[in-house]
Order: structure tokens, then C-alpha cells, then sequence
């Protein structure tokens, strides 16, 4: 009963048009009121719990470095430097796109950020080209959704706060299926091309090649920073954050000298009012997340789900099927902050790797980032490449299978996840 009192006002609300941190505030309400408990002391108490996380503090230093990266010209580099060796093949301009999604998401960590700054680039090419604009529009769709899943990765670092999870262990574990959403990408993408008629684009000589990679050797180091100072415990992922985040402005002021001091202002204002969302919705959503607790809604899925608990891999397919629909018709971080505290005990009752499961959750969140109705990257890249919302699902459909066929061999196969896993420790 409380179950579907939770979802049922959770999904009114939503229709209603409530923003989703107020919806998930007064789904917890509903759970209080059902239960009579309700305090509004406790309300306001989980409210500040939930943004006061130490951890968190990576959130706005991550977004920070992505409006840093495209502002000073390290995302432009990174694309450059992923034309001159790739751009030449028949579909070079999508193999540059893929190639330079899976570098950027080693960057920033925002799947808009990420996709915003392809389609800005490569999209007029691709259409001067003569490649059909819905098709060049969804491969950059589904290239910008890798950054979540590579680290840095903003949602890693909120289900490993909602999982108590190691976020060092969930960034190490997520590069080598990150890897592979880009080389899925890229066999869709090989039988998308062999269609399309478009002019090649020339061959560059080695010198240039030499010299792009030069100039893009300063945005290269940034992964090799974090995963080195991870890896080998020089900092903690927070710590990171604001080292990516001071690499990125020094590189944009004093390296490429592309970042003036208005448009850090910009950055910064631009930074401030993404993170007030995303820790509005951390921060009201541990109200819900305290009454699914108290409610015991978790143990009731649980019990729904008993019939699978004596098959992992079942179970987890079950799961991966409620969050893809989920999302939908939710936002990537509004999933997340839902179901974590949801399945997170099911799935340690089940004995399942729950590093193992937050990756290809993650990858699923991601996955629903480019689905419609909602698709918030697809609204992205629609306005960014100038097409049609139509247009930009039509385009996706090819990438969204191959990434569908990847999250169902990482199901199928969990030692893809935990093996590459095993090698960074």
C-alpha cells in the first residue's frame, strides 16, 4: 500500500508539472501523512542532511571544469586532434564524434556539457558534408551520454552517496564499459555511414597530426591526472574535482589564453545555477528517501521480487527493465536519487557486486538521457544541431539499440564489469 502511495503521488505530482525535487519532497510527505508521522521538523532536518554531504562538493567542482573545458578551448582541441586522425574515413566526422565523446567524458562528467559542445561542433560540418543532420544530431546524442559512465562522473558520485558505495572503486570500474559504449557506437555507426553519400574530408599529414596532438596534449593529461590520482590514493574523488577544475582554468587562461575573466564570470554563474538543481534534488529527495526507509517500501519491491532473488541475473534484468522505462519520463539524477534506495537492499540481500550494479545502473540512467518523450539530451542536441525534436529521435534509433545490446551483454556477462575492475586496484 505505501508502495504504490509513494509512486502514485510521485507520478501525479510530476504530471501535475511540480518540479521533480518538490514531487519527491511531497511523496515523502504523502508517506508521513499515510503513516502519521508527519513532523515537518523531520522534513526540514532530511532536507539539510541531504545537501550536506561532504562528497557532493565534487558535483559543482566537476561542473565547473566542463564550462571551463569548453570555454577555454580544450574541447575544441580534443575534437581537432580526433579529425586529424580519424576524420579522413568513409563517416570520419561521426568517428571524430565518437572518438571525441569518449576523451570529453574523461573531462567533465556531464552528458549535456559533453553533447552541447560536439553538436556545436561537429553538427554544421557534418551537415556541410552532406550527412543527414537527424543521423549526425543522434550519434551526438549518444556520444555525450558516455561521460556519465567514465570518470569523472557526476553519477557515480551521487548513487555512490545514496549506496554508501566506494566512488573510487564505481570511477575505476566504470572506464572499461565506457570504452565500450564508444566502440558499440562506432559499429552502428561503420553501418549507418556505408548508406550516406558525403564528401571525404582530406587526408592531414603526420606533421599536423603531431602538432593537434600537441596542442591537445595539455586536455589529455587532465583523465591521466584524475585516474593516476585516484588510482594510486593522491586524492580522494572530491579532491579531484577541484583539481580538474583549477587544471581547466589554468590551462584556458594561461595555456590557450581562449578564457577571459568575463567568461569565467559566465562560468561560474553558469556553474551556480546547475548545481542549485542538482543539490535541490539531493537535498529533498533524502525526504522521500527517509520514508522509504521508515516504510519499509524497499522490503515491499522486495518481496515482489522474491520469486528472483534466487537468480541474480534475473533479478538485475528485472531492475534494468523498470529503469529503463523509468526513464522516460524522469531526468537522469531524479532516477537515480528514486530507485538506488529502493534496489540498493535488494540487491545486497542478493549478494550482487553493488559496484557491479551501479555501473550498468548508471549506464541505464545514461541510456534514458537520449529516450523519448523526455530525453533531456535529445532536447539538447535538437536546439544545439537545429532539427526537430522528430527528427533527433528518428536519428537515435540506430545508437540507442547498440547500446541497448551493450547493457544486455554486461547483464549477461558481469565479468566485462568486474574484471577490468580487478586490474586498477
Amino acid at each position: 500500500m505505501t508502495a504504490l502511495v509513494f509512486l502514485g503521488s510521485l507520478l501525479g505530482l510530476i504530471a501535475l508539472g511540480l518540479p521533480i525535487a518538490f514531487a519527491l519532497m511531497f511523496a515523502g510527505v504523502a508517506l508521513m501523512l499515510l503513516t502519521g508521522q508527519f513532523d515537518a521538523q523531520i522534513v526540514v532536518q532530511n532536507a539539510v542532511a541531504g545537501a550536506d554531504n561532504f562528497v557532493l562538493m565534487a558535483v559543482p567542482f566537476f561542473i565547473l571544469a566542463g564550462e571551463f573545458m569548453n570555454a577555454g578551448g580544450l574541447s575544441r582541441r580534443i575534437v581537432d586532434m580526433a579529425s586529424a586522425f580519424v576524420g579522413h574515413l568513409r563517416g570520419g566526422l561521426g568517428y571524430v564524434a565518437i572518438c571525441a565523446g569518449i576523451l570529453l567524458a574523461s573531462l567533465s562528467g556531464s552528458a549535456v556539457a559533453d553533447t552541447a559542445a560536439l553538436a556545436a561542433i561537429l553538427v554544421p560540418m557534418m551537415r556541410q558534408a552532406g550527412y543527414d543532420p537527424a543521423r549526425a544530431c543522434g550519434l551526438m546524442a549518444a556520444s555525450g551520454i558516455i561521460a556519465p559512465v567514465i570518470p569523472p562522473s557526476i553519477g557515480f558520485l551521487i548513487f555512490g552517496v545514496v549506496a554508501n558505495v566506494s566512488i573510487t572503486r564505481l570511477f575505476l570500474a566504470g572506464i572499461v564499459p565506457g570504452v565500450l559504449m564508444g566502440l558499440f557506437l562506432t559499429v552502428a555507426w561503420w553501418f549507418v555511414a556505408r548508406r550516406q553519400k558525403v564528401a571525404l574530408t582530406p587526408r592531414v599529414s603526420w606533421g599536423q597530426r603531431l602538432r593537434l596532438l600537441g596542442q591537445g596534449g595539455w586536455a589529455l593529461m587532465l583523465p591521466v591526472i584524475i585516474i593516476g590520482g585516484l588510482r594510486f590514493g593522491i586524492f580522494t574523488p572530491t579532491e579531484s574535482a577541484v583539481v580538474a577544475a583549477a587544471y581547466a582554468l589554468f590551462v584556458g587562461l594561461v595555456v590557450y589564453r581562449e578564457l577571459s575573466w568575463r567568461k569565467v564570470y559566465e562560468c561560474l554563474l553558469s556553474t551556480a545555477q546547475t548545481t542549485s538543481v542538482v543539490l535541490l534534488l539531493a537535498a529533498l529527495a533524502m525526504v522521500a528517501s527517509y520514508m522509504i526507509t521508515i516504510t519499509d517500501i524497499s522490503g515491499q519491491v522486495g518481496g515482489w521480487l522474491t520469486a528472483l532473488s534466487d537468480h541474480p541475473l534475473v533479478l538485475v534484468a528485472a531492475m534494468m527493465v523498470v529503469v529503463f522505462f523509468a526513464g522516460m519520463v524522469l531526468d537522469f539524477i531524479p532516477i537515480v536519487l528514486i530507485f538506488t534506495p529502493v534496489f540498493m537492499p535488494i540487491i545486497q540481500a542478493a549478494d550482487i557486486d553493488p559496484v557491479y550494479f551501479g555501473v550498468i545502473f548508471i549506464m541505464n540512467c545514461s541510456i534514458g538521457m537520449i529516450t523519448p518523450p523526455v530525453g533531456v539530451v535529445l532536447n539538447v542536441v535538437s536546439s544545439v544541431g537545429k532539427v526537430s525534436m522528430a527528427q533527433a529521435t528518428r536519428g537515435i534509433g540506430p545508437f540507442l539499440l547498440a547500446l541497448l545490446a551493450l547493457l544486455i551483454a554486461l547483464i549477461l556477462f558481469p565479468e566485462l564489469v568486474t574484471v577490468p575492475a580487478q586490474w586498477w586496484r
